[in-house]
């Protein structure tokens, strides 16, 4: 079973940034396309932005520009460098296949974002 380890959260002013990271516990985004998801309260979990396998990134329209996502297969580990922040996007962050759910790894526990004054 595929461990994902999401870390880097904390609490940022607006305008800040943060870099996420997600460990996984194997190999797999050379097979796989993976994604950052982000979920607030009471909301449904959405799809931040995502990197092909070959390593093509999108993004939703209201982080391009600001988010950049990339990975290490060496180390088997996303990334997701986060800058301009909102407090809007105080969101707890995921990473996981960027696909269809039946395709998808057990979620890990997040990482929280929080951005306030």
């Amino acid at each position: 079973q595929v461990q994902l380890v999401e870390s880097g959260g904390g609490l940022v002013q607006p305008g800040g940034s943060l870099r996420l990271s997600c460990a996984a516990s194997i190999s797999i985004f050379s097979i796989n396309a993976m994604g950052w998801y982000r979920q607030a309260p009471g909301k449904p979990r959405e799809l931040a932005a995502g990197i092909t396998v070959g390593g093509s990134p999108r993004y939703a329209d209201s982080v391009k520009a600001r988010f950049t996502i990339s990975r290490d297969n060496t180390k088997n580990t996303l990334y997701l460098q986060m800058s301009s922040l909102k407090p809007e996007e105080t969101d707890r962050y995921y990473c996981n296949v960027d696909g269809s759910s039946r395709y998808q790894f057990s979620w890990g526990q997040g990482t929280q974002v929080t951005v306030s004054s």
